[in-house]
C-alpha cells in the first residue's frame, strides 16, 4: 500500500497487559495527535494478547488489530524484564514479517518503535534487523517525534517551547554534580528520642526529632527498594531484599524504606502463584517474608504498597509485621479501571473507604496516591489539584489525623517548572485549608516517574535540579518539604541498588543545602515573587475552588463511595488517556487536554482552553448517566 501523504500514516500503540507503565505511550499519543496524526491505542484485549505473545493465536489477534486499523507505524512499550522484552518483540516482529506487513515486503508498516529499558534496547538492536528504533527514556519532545518520523514542519512550536527557570535549575544541578562533592554528604542527624528504631517509633516522632537535631533542619528521606531478578526463586528474592535493607540501614542515610512489592504481592498475597507472572518488585507472600525484611531494615521506618484485593486485611497485616509508618491508598486507581487490580471501580472505592476508617482508628497517617495517577492518564492541572483535595477531605471526614500529601512533579515530563510550582502551591494551599488542631498536612514531593534520562550523569543533574524545584514550593520555609520521596537517578536505566539509592540521597541532601545557601546569598531568583507563577497560581486556585464547589453542590454525598464514583463517571475529573474503554467511563474519557506553555489544560473541540464554568455544567449534565451505572452496582448487591 503506497502512501501519498504523511497524514496517511496511522500510528498504533500497544503494551502487554502485565506491564503497568503507560505514561510513555500516552505521552507519545498526545504528541502525535497534536501534530495531526491519527493514533490507535490497543484496548485490554489486545494488551492481553501481547502478554501471551508465545501463543500463535494471540499473535494473530494482534495482526488482525493492525490490519483492521490500517496501522502503518507501530509502537510497543515494555519496561519490565529485559529477556522477556527481547522475546516479546522478537516474536511479534517475526509474526509481522510472516504476514508480510513491512513496507520492504510490500506491506504498509514502515516503522516499528520500541520503548524499554536501555539493556533491552541494546539487546534488541543486536537481535533484530529492520525498520526499528528504540526509546530508552528521557527523550525530549523533539527527539521523540523525530524518532517517530514526524517531519519537523508538522510539530507545533508550543510542543518545543522550554522554560528558562528549568534551564537555570539544570545549570545549577550540573555545577554541583561536576564538582563531585555530593559524594561526601552525610545525614548529620543524631537520633536521641527513646522510641527510635523500636516498634513504638512513628514518622511523627521522627519528624519532631529531626527538627530539634543539632544539625540543620532537613526533610525525612524516603526511597523505594524492591529487588527482583528474573529466574530467581521467591525466597531468594526476599532474602536479597532483606540484605539490601540491611545495607541501607547500615549506611544511615535513608529514613523510610518504601518496600516495592510485586504486582502478585498486592493482588494475590498468601496464595499459590504457580503459573502467574511476578511483574517486577520483591515477591513477598507471607507475614514471615515481611517480618524478615522489617528486622533487617531497622532502625529505618518502613512502609509498602497497599493491596489491590483484601485491602483492609493487608493494611492490618502491615501494621503487625512491618509497623507500617503510614498507609497509602489510591481510591479511584489500582483496580479494573487501570488493570492493576481485580475490583471494579465502585467496589474499589468502597474497600478503600472501609480501609481508611480502620487506618483512622489505628492512628497512623494516610497518603493518597491519587493526583499523579490522574496525570498519567492525561488529566489537566485542575483535576490533579482537585483529586488531591477530595482525597484529603475524605481522610479528614473519616477520622484521620495526619495526611501525607504526595506531590509528583515533572508529570507529564514536558511540564514547565513554573507550572509545577503554581500547581504545587495551589494544591498545598487548598489541602492546608482543611488543617485544624485535629488534622495535619505533611508535604512530600517527588520527581516524576518518567522524568529521568537513561544517561547516569544527566540523570544525576536532573535529580539535583528537581530537588531545587521542590525547595522552591515554599522557598522561605526551612521546614518544608517535611518529607522527600527520593527517586533514584537510575530510574530510566535499571533497578536502584543500595549504592545508587544512597548516592541519590547524597545528591538530594547536597542540592538542598547548596540551593538554600545560594538563596540566602541572593544568587538565585526568589521564586516566591515570580510573576508567572503567581498569576498561574491565582488562576488555578480560583478554578480548582470552583470545581470543588461545583462537585459538592452537584453531588451531596460526594465524600462516599457513591459520590466519588459519580464524580468520576460523570467526567468531573477528565482522563482522556484512560486505557479502559468501557462505555461506563465514556464521559471520563471525553474531554481532551493539551499542553500549553508547560501546563496541561482541558480544551474544547477547537483546541481552546475550556472555562471551568462550562466544564462543571457539562459534567453536571452527565450525572444521570452516572446514577444509572451506579444503580447497576446496587442492584447486583441486592
Amino acid at each position: 500500500m503506497m502512501r501519498t501523504s504523511e497524514f496517511n500514516n496511522i500510528y498504533g500503540l500497544i503494551k502487554p497487559a502485565n506491564d503497568a507503565h503507560t505514561l510513555g505511550l500516552q505521552s507519545a499519543a498526545e504528541h502525535l495527535a497534536e501534530c495531526g496524526f491519527p493514533v490507535v491505542i490497543a484496548d485490554s484485549n489486545i494488551q492481553a494478547a501481547l502478554a501471551d505473545y508465545r501463543d500463535a493465536s494471540a499473535r494473530e489477534i494482534i495482526i488482525d488489530w493492525i490490519l483492521e486499523n490500517q496501522i502503518t507505524r507501530l509502537g510497543i512499550s515494555y519496561r519490565l524484564d529485559q529477556a522477556d522484552g527481547v522475546r516479546l518483540l522478537g516474536y511479534l516482529y517475526e509474526e509481522i514479517k510472516r504476514w508480510r506487513l513491512l513496507d520492504f515486503q510490500g506491506g504498509s508498516i514502515d516503522l516499528i518503535f520500541f520503548a524499554g529499558l536501555p539493556e533491552t534496547c541494546a539487546a534488541i538492536a543486536k537481535e533484530i534487523n529492520g525498520p526499528l528504533v528504540c526509546f530508552q527514556g528521557g527523550e525530549s519532545v523533539r527527539e521523540t517525534l523525530a524518532l517517530m518520523k514526524v517531519p519537523p514542519e508538522l510539530i507545533p512550536q508550543y510542543l518545543l517551547d522550554t522554560s528558562q527557570y528549568d534551564e537555570t535549575l539544570l545549570q545549577f544541578g550540573q555545577s554541583l554534580i561536576e564538582r563531585g562533592e555530593y559524594s561526601k554528604e552525610q545525614s548529620n542527624v543524631t537520633w536521641e528520642y527513646p522510641e527510635y528504631g523500636t516498634r513504638r517509633d512513628t514518622v511523627l516522632k521522627r519528624l519532631a526529632a529531626v527538627r530539634t537535631s543539632a544539625a540543620a533542619a532537613r526533610p525525612l528521606l524516603r526511597a523505594h527498594a524492591g529487588p527482583y531478578i528474573s529466574g530467581q526463586n521467591q525466597q531468594e528474592a526476599v532474602h536479597l531484599c532483606a540484605a539490601w535493607a540491611e545495607q541501607l540501614a547500615t549506611a544511615g542515610l535513608l529514613d523510610i524504606l518504601s518496600l516495592g512489592t510485586s504486582q502478585l504481592s498486592q493482588s494475590h498475597f498468601g496464595e499459590n502463584w504457580a503459573g502467574l507472572a511476578n511483574g517486577g518488585g520483591v515477591p513477598v507472600n507471607s507475614a514471615s517474608d515481611l517480618a524478615l525484611i522489617y528486622q533487617a531494615a531497622r532502625p529505618m521506618l518502613m512502609r509498602t504498597y497497599a493491596g489491590t484485593k483484601r485491602i483492609p486485611y493487608l493494611a492490618k497485616l502491615y501494621e503487625e509485621t512491618i509497623n507500617i509508618c503510614w498507609h497509602a491508598l489510591s481510591l479511584w486507581w489500582f483496580n479494573q479501571l487501570d488493570g492493576r487490580g481485580p475490583y471494579d471501580l465502585y467496589t474499589n472505592l468502597s474497600e478503600h473507604i472501609k480501609t481508611i476508617r480502620w487506618i483512622a482508628n489505628s492512628g497512623k497517617p494516610l497518603e493518597a496516591n491519587v493526583s499523579h495517577h490522574f496525570s498519567f492518564r492525561g488529566a489537566d492541572d485542575i483535576t490533579y489539584i482537585t483529586a488531591g483535595y477530595l482525597a484529603a477531605k475524605l481522610a479528614k471526614l473519616l477520622g484521620c489525623k495526619t495526611f501525607i500529601l504526595q506531590n509528583m512533579l515533572n508529570t507529564p515530563r514536558s511540564t514547565w517548572g513554573v507550572q509545577d510550582l503554581a500547581k504545587s502551591r495551589t494544591l498545598l494551599k487548598l489541602v492546608k485549608s482543611l488543617e485544624d488542631n485535629q488534622f495535619r498536612i505533611i508535604l512530600q514531593p517527588r520527581a516524576g516517574l518518567d522524568y529521568f534520562r537513561p544517561d547516569p550523569e544527566e540523570a544525576k543533574i536532573q535529580l539535583a535540579a528537581v530537588t531545587c524545584l521542590m525547595d522552591d514550593i515554599e522557598p522561605h520555609n526551612a521546614l518544608s518539604p517535611q518529607i522527600i520521596h527520593v527517586v533514584s537517578y537510575s530510574e530510566a536505566l535499571h533497578l536502584a541498588t543500595p549504592e545508587i539509592i544512597n548516592d541519590s540521597i547524597r545528591i538530594t541532601l547536597h542540592a538542598l543545602k547548596h540551593y538554600r545557601e545560594a538563596r540566602r546569598q541572593g544568587l538565585i531568583d526568589d521564586m516566591s515573587q515570580h510573576t508567572d507563577v503567581i498569576k498561574r497560581e491565582q488562576s488555578l486556585t480560583a478554578d480548582a475552588a470552583a470545581l470543588i464547589r461545583g462537585l459538592e453542590q452537584a453531588i451531596p454525598d460526594l465524600y462516599s463511595a457513591d459520590g466519588l464514583y459519580k464524580a468520576f463517571v460523570a467526567g468531573f475529573l477528565p482522563v482522556p488517556y484512560l486505557w479502559n474503554k468501557d462505555s461506563e467511563f465514556s464521559h471520563a474519557r471525553q474531554l481532551k487536554t493539551k499542553l500549553i506553555k508547560g501546563a496541561t489544560v482541558v480544551v474544547t473541540e477547537d483546541g481552546k482552553p475550556m472555562t471551568i464554568t462550562d466544564r462543571i455544567a457539562w459534567a453536571t449534565d452527565n450525572l444521570p448517566d452516572a446514577e444509572y451505572y451506579l444503580k447497576q452496582y446496587h442492584i447486583v448487591k441486592i
